[in-house]
């Protein structure tokens, strides 16, 4: 029943908001992971960052498709704890480890496992509008643990005019979307860092390039 209702809600709502009212021009969608399991990292801005990339993978691979979401946050109280992981699909991530013994990264490592596709936002949280963050080094630890899994790079720009942080009316901002080849864990954390971040620098400088000269 609620796999059904997220396909709904997706189909209904989500869909025709990114695509109609915002409006996406995405560059290289053919770079995103056709399968599991796989992990998008993209900066944030707002809460519409997540409906655009769930958006980008087509209803056909949103059963697989599952953002990382603050368990303080989205698990606050019963309702939103419904909505955040039966139909958005969130899988929630503990900021503050409650006992020694406690992974904040089980959840993570087990959807890989399952071969999911997991949508992850490195700066933690969202930022001033349209003003990047560098990425936190939890990405590296999930690497390592997962080698094999590609990282695929993403910056997006113009959802952070759309529905900045503590604002709630939608603004209908056109929203470009960069994406990156796949990165791998390469056996070091600096070196894997450093990888993600060049690719993101490379990607957040083509919004300056006129669209008619990017491939």
């Amino acid at each position: 029943m609620t796999e059904a209702l997220r396909y709904i809600y997706f189909l209904l709502i989500v869909r025709p908001v990114i695509l109609v009212v915002i409006g996406l021009n995405v560059r290289r969608s053919e770079w995103l992971p056709q399968s599991g399991p796989a992990v998008v990292v993209a900066n944030h801005n707002s809460h519409l960052d997540t409906m655009v990339l769930m958006t980008l993978f087509g209803m056909g691979r949103l059963k697989k498709v599952h953002p990382v979401a603050a368990a303080d946050h989205f698990l606050r109280n019963p309702i939103m704890a419904w909505f955040s992981t039966k139909i958005i699909g969130i899988i929630p991530l503990e900021r503050e480890v409650k006992g020694v013994r406690s992974d904040p990264l089980a959840g993570i490592c087990q959807a890989l496992d399952e071969g999911k596709i997991l949508i992850l936002f490195p700066e933690g949280s969202r930022g001033d509008p349209e003003v990047r963050e560098a990425f936190k080094t939890g990405i590296a630890h999930i690497a390592k643990r997962h080698p094999d899994v590609p990282f695929t790079p993403v910056f997006m720009h113009g959802l952070g005019r759309s529905l900045p942080k503590g604002e709630g009316i939608l603004v209908p901002f056109f929203c470009d979307v960069f994406i990156g080849q796949a990165i791998r864990w390469t056996g070091r954390k600096d070196t894997f860092m450093g990888e993600i971040h060049e690719s993101m620098n490379k990607l957040e400088a083509e919004k300056e390039i006129p669209r008619w000269e990017v491939s």
